[in-house]
């Protein structure tokens, strides 16, 4: 069974920093790309940043730039989102995705909540 598991979410101020990580199981995750989206109330999803298979490349929301860093641990099956200089635009539901690297994103998680104070 195909699961994908986030944590690390909360409520920080902002200038703050989080990680989020992102649990894989029932599938090959070193052969897989991951993504972090965001679902802010009444926006539409936007992809927060990318990382291949392999790890590199990487990419960014423009939004985040600078400031959160997409990683990877293929022995854990582990994904994870650095995020820095927070800022409450910041603020909604960070889903972690993975699919397979010749595929698209098939896989989603629940999400977990990420709210930035000013």
């Amino acid at each position: 069974q195909v699961r994908l598991v986030e944590s690390g979410g909360g409520l920080v101020q902002a200038g703050g920093s989080l990680r989020l990580s992102c649990t894989a199981s029932g599938f090959t995750f070193s052969d897989s790309n991951v993504a972090w989206f965001r679902q802010a109330p009444g926006k539409d999803r936007i992809l927060v940043a990318y990382i291949t298979w392999s790890g590199t490349p990487t990419d960014y929301a423009d939004s985040v730039k600078g400031r959160f860093t997409i990683s990877r641990d293929n022995a854990k099956k582990m994904a994870y989102l650095q995020m820095n200089s927070l800022k409450p635009d910041d603020t909604g539901v960070y889903l972690c995705s993975a699919g397979p690297r010749l595929g698209g994103l098939d896989y989603w998680g629940q999400g977990t909540q990420v709210t930035v104070s000013t």
